[in-house]
């Protein structure tokens, strides 16, 4: 073979194997999982999963592995894994939305099959996951003997603070804050009575079909977090998890349930957890078949074509 066509060989050969190298790339981003599996809830169809008042879901989207919330019960959590074949030493990071036991008892079983996985949680100023506050936060005297003043009177510019697991790795978020391509966290203050300055984090996913939000417990309000999700991407395609209607009012869920369908135009609501049951009856009639039924051991697709 003449040395030039040798050269024209070469070249074509790698241009094929380049190019079946980005196809074989494309088809394993689009045959990436896109989903949310309920692993802890106290209302599920018959299983070997059991049913406790708690939240947790799996989220799968873009190749990453999210754990958002972790249960009430450690064991339970470990339970439920089990009977869906999931392994939570797998995991890209973790999301804890808020401080209640509900959502983060399982921690116990996470840190022990994965403890070093990253876990979000929302920082306050002193808070279970650990937090840090500038030294200027209290007020000093200098009169005072140096025995009687903090840190002899000279304390460090930031003040650490422990939290209820050492060695956890946690990444506290006090702002919106992105944190994989398309994965936002959400962070808001509740300002309802019984709940007053509860910071919570909610996931939003900037899908093709528009924004799906998985929620804790909505102390802050299920609106208000749609509302925050909207100014990323005003198309709202999923909200899933707990919308905080459970003691609610008739005419409350109905105000909620309408904001939703009608300002938001969301697309499909799986709701769950502290949702509460005549808020799933509202949200059922108001949305029809495009209420989707998320108890325990329901897998949820993130996607429009169901």
């Amino acid at each position: 073979m003449a040395r030039e066509s040798w050269v024209a060989f070469c070249l074509a050969a790698l241009l094929i194997f380049v190019g079946c190298a980005t196809t074989t790339s494309a088809a394993s981003v689009n045959s990436a999982k896109a989903q949310i599996t309920i692993l802890y809830d106290a209302f599920g169809k018959p299983s070997a999963m059991q049913k406790d008042w708690g939240y947790a879901a799996l989220v799968e989207y873009g190749g990453k592995r999210i754990l958002f919330d972790a249960g009430n019960n450690p064991g339970i959590l470990a339970q439920n894994a089990k009977a869906k074949d999931i392994n939570l030493s797998k995991l890209d990071f973790v999301v804890l939305s808020h401080r209640h036991g509900d959502h983060m008892g399982g921690l116990a079983y996470l840190l022990r099959v994965n403890p070093k996985v990253k876990i979000y949680a929302p920082k306050e100023g002193f808070g279970v996951y650990g937090a840090d506050l500038p030294s200027t936060f209290y007020r000093k005297d200098p009169s005072l003997p140096l025995e009687q003043r903090y840190y002899n009177g000279a304390p460090p510019e930031v003040m650490r603070f422990g939290s209820a697991w050492p060695g956890a790795n946690f990444q506290l978020i006090d702002k919106n804050a992105e944190i994989a391509s398309g994965i936002q966290l959400l962070a808001l203050v509740s300002d309802k009575p019984g709940t007053l300055e509860l910071r919570e984090l909610s996931l939003a996913i900037n899908t093709p079909d528009g924004m799906v939000i998985v929620v804790g417990c909505s102390h802050p309000g299920i609106d208000k977090i749609v509302e925050a999700a909207s100014a990323i991407n005003p198309r709202i395609h999923l909200i899933a998890g707990g919308f905080h209607l459970v003691v609610s009012s008739d005419t409350d869920i109905e105000k909620i349930v309408t904001a939703l369908r009608d300002t938001f135009k969301v697309r499909y609501v799986a709701p769950g957890h502290c949702t509460g049951e005549p808020a799933f009856t509202a949200l059922k009639k108001a949305f029809g078949d495009r209420y989707l039924y998320a108890g325990l051991g329901t897998t949820v697709a993130i996607s429009a074509t169901r």
